[in-house]
């Protein structure tokens, strides 16, 4: 998988998402689509993006009956999608479908996208977890478990925070994938995460991928932030 940082492209049209994209002249990219965007543009975003040299993860986190999931992901293993993903709430079957769906609808002779699962969103708290899932055990247990049974049905990896990543390493291994969403640089405003880390803690902690929105689609200089937090991400100096 692409090791550079993930761009969340969390704009509200196409239009504003190519015209952000151009700042970064020829550049490949590693980019996230969530659900505001491919619900406006659908299908035809991500054939632009892979037009322009771009690795696209689609991020719309399904979570629905097994069969449901399954048939969806046959059409979305269609689109050109790099990385897809579910809800680890959703069980070990529906995961299990989906991974289904996924080899079905990829065109013979490419590899399927990589599927990976959400364990607790980093804009989940402890206490939140608890109070309103339910959920007894700590948050770092409630994640070690999803990301277990995710494994067990196949998945390629989870969406975490930094400071989960180190517990599946150490406990799952290393191919596993963890993905960390929640990546700010340091003294960056946190806005609606509560689980964040910089670049820097990310990569110590054996992080596989990391997903940066706003400190780079908001700043006045993205393509300059964007190298920035690279260079921290890769061990470089800025």
């Amino acid at each position: 998988m692409n090791q550079s940082p993930i761009i969340a492209l969390d704009f509200s049209g196409k239009k504003e998402t190519m015209e952000f994209l151009d700042l970064f002249g020829n550049e490949e990219l590693f980019v996230k689509i969530g659900m505001e965007l491919f619900y406006k543009e659908g299908p035809s975003v991500i054939s632009e993006l892979k037009d322009r040299g771009h690795d696209v993860f689609l991020d719309l986190k399904l979570h629905d009956i097994p069969n449901t999931v399954k048939r969806a992901m046959k059409n979305l293993a269609q689109m050109g999608c790099d990385l897809v993903n579910v809800q680890a709430a959703g069980g070990s079957v529906m995961m299990e479908a989906a991974l289904e769906g996924l080899e079905a609808g990829t065109p013979a002779g490419q590899t399927r996208p990589l599927c990976i699962s959400v364990t607790q969103l980093t804009s989940t708290s402890e206490e939140q977890m608890q109070s309103e899932q339910l959920i007894s055990a700590s948050l770092g247990e409630s994640v070690i478990h999803y990301a277990r049974i995710s494994q067990q049905a196949g998945l390629d990896g989870v969406v975490c925070s930094v400071q989960e990543a180190a517990m599946i390493a150490s406990q799952i291994g290393t191919g596993f994938l963890t993905v960390c969403p929640g990546i700010r640089p340091a003294g960056a405003a946190a806005g609606d995460q509560k689980r964040v880390a910089t670049p820097q803690q990310a990569r110590e902690s054996g992080v596989s991928s990391i997903v940066v929105g706003r400190p780079i689609t908001t700043s006045a200089t993205p393509f300059e932030s964007y190298r920035l937090i690279k260079q921290e991400w890769e061990g470089g100096q800025a």
